[in-house]
């Protein structure tokens, strides 16, 4: 099955950026990161020591009511090059465990799986293959955090 991997959109990032306030309506700042490993949802990789990053609350489309969460996230403090390889599941992420969960065309849950990053071809299909599912979100097992969506190419 053929998917489409969406990083945080870049029209939203650059609004973001513009106004200096997230999704929560908080003001951030740039910082430079002290380590390597921050999951960047612009460009969907590692963060690199000494790169400028911002942490911002972020509400990801696809959920609804109750389940439309908003939560932290690493991103760029400036534009950045995005992820360009939509069709293939991010390397960054190959080594990281994730939730992956699965939203209707209502914006409810409709499914969840706990997903090795080297296996994630086979959770995507086995949920997109459900014709209810109308997208799903990749989070993090441990601390929920929203990573991108997979949509059905």
């Amino acid at each position: 099955m053929s998917f489409v991997i969406s990083p945080i959109p870049p029209a939203s990032l650059k609004a973001m950026r513009h106004d200096g306030a997230d999704d929560a309506g908080e003001r951030f700042e740039a910082f430079a990161a002290e380590e390597d490993g921050a999951p960047l949802r612009c460009c969907l990789r590692d963060a690199r020591a000494g790169e400028l990053l911002a942490l911002i609350a972020y509400r990801p489309e696809g959920a609804a009511g109750a389940y439309r969460e908003i939560g932290p996230v690493f991103v760029h403090a400036a534009p950045c090059e995005g992820y360009a390889e939509r069709e293939r599941y991010p390397a960054a992420f190959r080594h990281r465990r994730q939730v992956f969960r699965a939203y209707d065309q209502t914006g409810r849950i409709a499914d969840a799986l706990i997903i090795e990053g080297s296996h994630a071809e086979a959770g995507i299909e086995q949920l997109l293959a459900c014709p209810d599912v109308a997208t799903v979100h990749s989070r993090n097992v441990l601390y929920g955090c929203y990573m991108f969506a997979i949509n059905r190419s």
